[in-house]
């Protein structure tokens, strides 16, 4: 399976899926097997999906030639380490707000000598146990892969910085919670949330950074692109239901009481 990361070194724009609520193995072979998705995230921010589902969600994806990587609050190093043995290829923290925040992230995602991963080879990326712990700690933290999310206002302000890590290897822009921030809740085509957004591929550009975002629609998609953006995430599960209950009552409207 190629992998999400070679993708974005390649220079690809790649579109990914948000899986939360209704993470469920047949949901997302579904996905794959309708193509057209790189790779999905899996949300441990706002929804309690347990590790064995995890497992079983990267297992999932794999199946489909999917990449993933899970999406979590940087206030854990357990849950960093653990989403990373459970088969996800990185990791995505949310709520990031300077370098120092990112920076300790990179340290929890990679081992010894420049993080503090805990290490341990019984699990899924160390082929539970089959290879040398030293080519597994040299292949774990060359091909990890560490997004931050920007999504507040004091990240905005230390872009370069948190850019310039050279372990960050993605800028993903939260735009819910940014329009927040920036007091345009849901606005996202407002001139500051733009601004932001400009802000976000200026620096990453800089810093040789690669960023992303989630799109409202593909007007916005197609000028993130025209800026350098490499991520998509275009849409996540509670959509695809939601859009495919519409669909059907489109369908049989007449037949329909309301």
């Amino acid at each position: 399976m190629e992998t999400l990361r070679q993708k974005l070194d390649r220079g690809d724009v790649t579109i990914v899926c948000g899986m939360g609520r209704l993470m469920h193995y047949n949901i997302i072979q579904m996905i794959g097997i309708h193509g057209g998705f790189d790779a999905l995230w899996f949300d441990l921010e706002h929804v309690g999906n347990s590790i064995e589902q995890l497992e079983v969600g990267t297992l999932a994806a794999r199946s489909q030639g999917m990449d993933c990587f899970v999406r979590l609050a940087p206030t854990d190093y357990s849950v960093v380490s653990r989403s990373l043995e459970c088969g996800a290829s990185g990791i995505m923290a949310a709520q990031i707000r300077t370098a120092a925040e990112a920076e300790q992230v990179v340290r929890w995602s990679k081992y010894a000598p420049r993080g503090v991963r805990g290490l341990n080879v019984s699990s899924y990326d160390g082929r539970f146990g089959t290879i040398p712990l030293a080519q597994h700690v040299e292949q774990a933290n060359r091909e990890t892969l560490v997004i931050i999310q920007i999504e507040t206002l004091e990240s905005l302000d230390h872009l370069d910085e948190i850019a310039s890590i050279p372990e960050v290897d993605l800028l993903f822009i939260g735009p819910s919670d940014l329009s927040q921030a920036l007091g345009v809740t849901g606005d996202f085509w407002h001139p500051k949330c733009i601004e932001a957004l400009d802000r976000v591929a200026d620096a990453c550009r800089r810093n040789n950074t690669a960023w992303g975002c989630l799109p409202p629609d593909p007007k916005y998609a197609a000028r993130a692109v025209e800026h350098g953006c490499q991520l998509l995430s275009i849409t996540s599960d509670v959509r695809l239901l939601n859009l495919g209950i519409k669909a059907v009552k489109d369908n049989y409207q007449q037949f329909l009481k309301r």
